[in-house]
């Protein structure tokens, strides 16, 4: 029997350029909208809430591509509590992470963050929201994770919330600071769903995960660096 004749040199070539080709396009797709820092470190709110004046707890809910970053960046600041990673924004029951991922039930993956406002103000958390957390000019996309589940949005808790939200993606635009106008989207909170425990604190669990290191290590570096007053 005689062996199998060897493909063309040029057909052979032309797979091997496809392959180069796809590689190309997956490497550009995944990276094209790594999320990129503020050009300086953001500005106070002008418009914020005073520290209170007896330790109590608020409730927060952020939305900033994947929530393991978003929640690991939370629990390094002072006088946050508890994070809870979970799913916000969308119009279905009990969502869980694979329904989630299809895009089709509107939420968003989120952090729920209960803080203590004698420590430090809801604006405090939007500068690090803002400044570290994610890139907020990423329309529903954060770097490779693409869908609206993985859109920018505050989901405000109370009336006070949403002036001093309004007021301070007023200020961040009117500054300059980013190279596109932000897409955050501010809208009341509706309810929180309490994502599955194996994506509770995964940033502790998984150090060494390729994902982590190149998304979400960072950003703990910038908030080290660029608000050393709220980092623990």
């Amino acid at each position: 029997m005689k062996p199998a004749a060897k493909p063309p040199l040029l057909a052979r070539s032309l797979v091997l350029i496809s392959v180069a080709a796809l590689l190309v396009w997956y490497v550009a797709r995944a990276f094209s909208g790594i999320p990129s820092p503020p050009a300086a470190p953001l500005p106070a709110p002008a418009v914020d809430q005073s520290l209170a004046p007896k330790s109590s707890t608020q409730v927060a809910i952020f939305a900033g591509g994947c929530f393991w970053g978003t929640q690991a960046v939370f629990e390094h600041v002072i006088g946050v509590q508890k994070v809870t990673a979970g799913y916000c924004g969308g119009h279905v029951d009990h969502p869980y992470y694979d329904l989630v991922c299809t895009g089709s039930t509107g939420h968003a993956e989120s952090a729920r963050v209960v803080y203590d406002p004698s420590k430090i103000t809801y604006g405090q958390l939007l500068m690090i929201f803002f400044g570290v957390a994610h890139d907020p000019t990423q329309n529903n996309r954060q770097g490779p994770d693409v869908g609206t589940q993985y859109r920018s949005a505050i989901f405000y808790t109370t009336d006070e919330q949403q002036k001093i939200a309004a007021a301070y993606i007023a200020q961040l635009d009117a500054a300059k600071l980013f190279k596109h106008a932000i897409a955050t989207e501010l809208v009341h909170a509706p309810d929180f769903y309490d994502a599955e425990d194996y994506h509770q604190d995964y940033l502790v669990h998984h150090m060494d995960d390729g994902y982590i290191r190149a998304m979400d290590l960072p950003k703990l570096d910038r908030l080290k660096r660029d608000f050393p007053q709220f980092y623990r």
